[in-house]
């Protein structure tokens, strides 16, 4: 190899202006360390053609087929009269895998006559689409390797050997096809430098018995065997989740180096009240949650941890008696919530369990008490300016709230603790925002209700302690759930409301949930035959004139004023009102211990953790909850697959995990999608879940004896590319 390029070179400089304008424009890429990293999708044995069998209609294919048959037929000339000229034909070529068959169509491609022909075996690339009944190729590029009847014919005799190795297929586009791909690959490997800068630290290569980064790229694009490529790709999968955790281990680094108020307990303060007023016994996995908290809050640095847990395993009541520790102490604490609802309810139930511990300073207020207050963007003038003079001067030791509080306006005497809830409604920047009003780093305490599988947790949420909640509290009654086939078995939807009646009549609540208020835009257009989603308003009219006739129905939804949203929830709470047609603003953070049953219209429109979140509003009291999931899909979709899986399982984390499978990695964490590339290229959160455990171990032990990377530059520089870049996109999320 004759090295000329480094990674940073231009593909104007190596491959040329026409192709590297062609993928910069179809594929994003335009240095040669892009199109390198740009790996083949899969690879094509030696003999193994393409399983035909499973091609979609609307799929961009390459098929490595053999020709079973070439058949020409004229064509009415184009743009004049008379006989057909030279090129005016239509070439149907049939191309087989020994059992299914694909149709090939090629319009005036006269020269396919001396080049297509049957038994030669041949790469195709196009747009599957039908004709005449039978799937077809219109049109496709094509790359046949012929049999070489000629010893001097070098081109053929070159395809032939190439073939006897895996042949790299990479994803491409309609302006760009695979050997295309392949070929400026081929120059630029030709070009490139014998001694690149590697990433990988030594000691780490050596640790894990892995290639040079010169011999993996060589090896992933050109491999002699299979054994070849695997070995390039495992070496290309580590280097990217130890990236990936190197980012993260500088961020926990850098966040551990940040000075903060150390928050030490007061063992006659409002929390040591709290927790003697508690009519029952919190959980073994609050207990050691607590613990945690309690070890970082009286340390002279930021906390920054993560508290995610199962629906209903009690995050709430642990983030209030981390926030009652860092009032006792002299701080005070906000919880952002990213609904109005939310807000509401977290404030109605921290007065309601603290009693007089919330009117401190107040007439009637416990002497170690303190004020609780909310702040949303609808309050009244009066009501928003006391509850802002409340957090200014110290008199609010908790403060709830949403987006509201991120104002400039909104200031606090001393903030020590920072809750987020609902993580991934929020960006980093909001969270930052937050902190940024305290004088020294706040503490921060981030939740979520959406179990998360590890790996996940590892990347996604990588620069943040992790504590899991994953027991429920005694009492919690389990949920039966269901899915009702509306359009199959019409009986069964009558049955469920039948089932709501019967919830009714023995004194207890229920939800509807609706995946769209009813006047909007449908998001999700219906396709031919599949009926519009159902609405809040539309399905409420139904019930109160249909099945749910004489009880107690009311509205819930986003677009509802904030004080008619309050009213109806305290009415919803007060047992005011016996079933609640809503929205998703009921999914997390709504606790109504009386409502046992919840009936989810077009339950497949939802996302798999999203409907455990909504269960989870049931089932809270005394009485087992019930969760009926209607769909009118069909029994073998996928859509039908997920809510049966949904339906068979209470385990938040086995559905977290069929999440992140059943949607894209990338999508997962909240990368930015083309549809060509991917925030993750080899790295699977599901599935590697070893090499990101080990990757996380080598970046911290690199991390903690150089944490400026001065020692080691390549990794220095990846890392700071990686951040510069959309990749790091997902980072964002914590």
């Amino acid at each position: 190899m004759n090295g000329r390029v480094g990674l940073d070179a231009r593909l104007t400089d190596v491959v040329g202006g026409k192709a590297a304008k062609v993928l910069a424009a179809a594929l994003e890429i335009s240095t040669v360390d892009q199109l390198l990293r740009h790996y083949p999708r899969r690879y094509v044995e030696h003999g193994e053609l393409t399983d035909l069998s499973g091609l979609e209609l609307g799929d961009d294919v390459t098929v490595m087929a053999r020709v079973e048959s070439v058949r020409k037929f004229p064509m009415k000339p184009r743009g004049r009269s008379g006989p057909p000229g030279y090129k005016d034909c239509r070439h149907e070529v049939v191309v087989t895998d020994g059992s299914g068959r694909l149709s090939l169509a090629f319009f005036r491609q006269p020269w396919l006559d001396d080049k297509m022909h049957v038994g030669s075996i041949g790469l195709f690339a196009g747009k599957v689409g039908v004709f005449n009944g039978r799937r077809q190729l219109a049109h496709p590029e094509h790359k046949l390797f012929g049999e070489a009847t000629d010893a001097q014919d070098a081109e053929v005799m070159l395809a032939m050997e190439e073939l006897q190795k895996p042949l790299p297929i990479y994803a491409a586009t309609s302006a760009i096809t695979t050997w295309t791909i392949r070929d400026c690959v081929g120059l630029v490997l030709d070009a490139l430098e014998e001694d690149l800068d590697d990433p990988l630290p030594a000691e780490v290569r050596e640790r894990h018995s892995l290639l040079s980064l010169v011999d993996a790229l060589h090896a992933v694009h050109r491999p002699v065997d299979q054994a070849d490529h695997e070995r390039a790709r495992d070496r290309l999968r580590i280097e990217e989740a130890f990236l990936l955790q190197t980012v993260l281990a500088t961020r926990r680094a850098a966040a551990v180096a940040v000075a903060a108020t150390a928050r030490p307990p007061r063992p006659d303060g409002a929390r040591a009240a709290f927790l003697e007023r508690l009519p029952f016994e919190l959980t073994a996995g609050q207990r050691a949650v607590l613990a945690e908290l309690d070890a970082d809050l009286v340390r002279p640095h930021s906390m920054q941890r993560l508290l995610q847990g199962e629906v209903g395993s009690g995050k709430t009541i642990v983030a209030l008696i981390a926030m009652l520790r860092v009032v006792d102490a002299g701080g005070q604490a906000a919880l952002l919530a990213p609904t109005e609802v939310l807000a509401q309810q977290h404030h109605r139930s921290m007065t309601r369990m603290l009693g007089d511990l919330a009117a401190g300073g107040l007439l009637g207020g416990a002497p170690q008490g303190t004020r609780v207050r909310l702040l949303t963007g609808s309050m009244g003038t009066r009501a928003r300016r006391e509850a802002m003079l409340d957090a200014a001067s110290g008199e609010a030791g908790i403060v709830v709230g949403t987006h509201a509080l991120l104002e400039d306006k909104v200031q606090f005497a001393d903030l020590g603790l920072v809750v987020i809830d609902e993580q991934h409604r929020f960006g980093v920047q909001q969270r930052a925002a937050l902190s940024a009003k305290a004088a020294t780093a706040p503490h921060v305490l981030v939740m979520t209700a959406t179990p998360i599988p590890r790996t996940v947790a590892m990347t996604a949420f990588g620069d943040l302690e992790t504590s899991v909640l994953s027991e429920l509290p005694a009492g919690r009654q389990p949920i039966q759930s269901s899915v009702v086939p509306a359009a199959e078995r019409p009986a069964w939807l009558a049955r469920a409301w039948e089932r709501v009646r019967e919830e009714v009549a023995q004194g207890r609540q229920a939800y509807v949930v609706c995946p769209r208020i009813g006047d909007e835009v449908d998001p999700q257009p219906p396709e031919d035959g599949q009926r519009p989603m159902r609405g809040v308003v539309e399905t409420y009219d139904e019930l109160v004139d249909g099945p749910l006739r004489g009880l107690r129905v009311a509205v819930l939804h986003g677009r509802m004023a904030p004080h008619e949203k309050d009213a109806t929830m305290t009415a919803f709470g007060a047992h005011d009102v016996d079933v609640l047609v809503a929205t998703t603003v009921v999914e997390v953070g709504v606790d109504v211990p009386n409502a046992t049953a919840m009936v989810v219209m077009d339950a497949d429109r939802f996302g798999v953790s999203q409907l455990h979140q909504l269960r989870g509003r049931v089932g809270r009291g005394s009485e087992a909850g019930l969760c009926l999931l209607v769909t009118d899909t069909d029994a073998a979709s996928p859509a039908r697959q997920r809510l049966d899986a949904v339906a068979s399982t209470q385990d938040g984390f086995a559905l977290a995990r069929l999440d992140v499978e059943l949607r894209r990695e990338g999508d997962v964490l909240g990368a930015h999608q083309s549809g060509v590339r991917s925030s993750l290229r080899l790295l699977s959160v599901i599935h590697d879940e070893d090499v990101i455990a080990e990757a996380r171990d080598d970046a911290r032990t690199v991390v903690e004896s150089d944490p400026t990377l001065d020692a080691h530059p390549a990794l220095r520089l990846a890392v700071l590319d990686l951040e510069a870049s959309s990749r790091a996109q997902y980072l964002e999320k914590s």
